[in-house]
C-alpha cells in the first residue's frame, strides 16, 4: 500500500450530543467520557499500522482523540489550522433550531448551498476546501508512501472528501455521513484516490457505536 490517509472525526463531545455549533477555539468543547473511549479505541485497533505521521486539528477534541495512538507510536501530532471545523460565526454556541428563528433566510440559504453561503459572520464550504487541501499537498508532498493520521471535524473531513472524489463541495451533507470517531482510509495511487472505507467504525464497541453519534 502506498500512503494511505486515515481521516478520522473527534470523538464525542457535549455538542456532537445535542447537534450544537462549536468551531472556533473560543468555542471548543473536550471529549465526554465515551469520547475518550472511542479515542483509546482508535489507537488500539489501529497501533500495528506503519504510520509516519499525524496531522490535526488544533482544536481541543481533535487533540485529545489523537493523542492515544500518537503516544501509543511514539508520533508527535503536527498541528495544522486547515483542519480545523467551520468558523460559524454567529452561530458559534447555537442550536440548528435557535439559529432557524434568528437567522432564517441566510441559514435557508446555507442549507441549500453551503459551498457559496456560510453561516452569518462564518465560513462557506468553498473557504474550507482551500484551507483543507493545503493541508493534503503538504502531506503528498512530505511522504511518498505509510499511513498518515489526518485528524478533523464532521463538516471538513466530508468536504476533503468531495474534494479527493470530485463531488461539489456544496454536496458534503447529501453525499457523505461521518458519525463521531468514525475513519475513512484513502490511499494515494497512481490513478488518483482509492476510497477503501468511508465512515468505517468496526474499530469502537458495540456500546460506543450505539451512542448519539451527531
Amino acid at each position: 500500500m502506498g500512503l494511505t490517509l486515515y481521516f478520522l472525526r473527534h470523538g464525542q463531545t457535549d455538542y456532537s450530543i445535542t447537534g450544537g455549533y462549536c468551531g472556533t477555539p473560543e468555542n471548543d468543547p473536550g471529549l465526554t467520557a465515551a469520547g475518550m473511549e472511542m479515542a483509546q479505541a482508535f489507537a488500539e485497533v489501529y497501533q500495528h499500522l506503519p504510520w509516519r505521521a499525524a496531522f490535526v486539528s488544533p482544536l481541543r477534541r481533535a487533540i485529545q482523540t489523537a493523542k492515544p495512538l500518537c503516544e501509543t507510536v511514539g508520533m508527535q501530532m503536527q498541528l495544522r489550522d486547515g483542519l480545523k471545523e467551520i468558523a460559524y460565526g454567529e452561530w458559534e454556541g447555537l442550536h440548528p433550531q435557535v439559529v432557524n428563528q434568528k437567522f432564517h433566510d441566510e441559514y435557508v440559504q446555507w442549507l441549500t448551498d453551503p459551498a457559496w453561503n456560510g453561516p452569518a459572520g462564518g465560513e462557506r464550504a468553498v473557504d474550507i476546501a482551500h484551507r483543507s487541501s493545503r493541508v493534503i499537498e503538504e502531506i503528498e508532498e512530505k511522504y511518498a508512501a505509510g499511513c498518515i493520521l489526518v485528524v478533523s471535524h464532521k463538516a471538513t473531513i466530508r468536504i476533503m472528501l468531495c474534494e479527493l472524489l470530485g463531488i461539489d463541495v456544496g454536496r458534503y451533507r447529501d453525499r457523505f455521513d461521518m458519525p463521531v470517531a468514525a475513519v475513512s482510509i484513502v490511499e494515494f495511487t497512481r490513478r488518483g484516490p482509492l476510497f477503501h472505507a468511508i465512515a468505517l467504525r468496526s474499530h469502537l464497541g458495540e456500546h460506543l457505536r450505539s451512542l448519539p453519534s451527531t
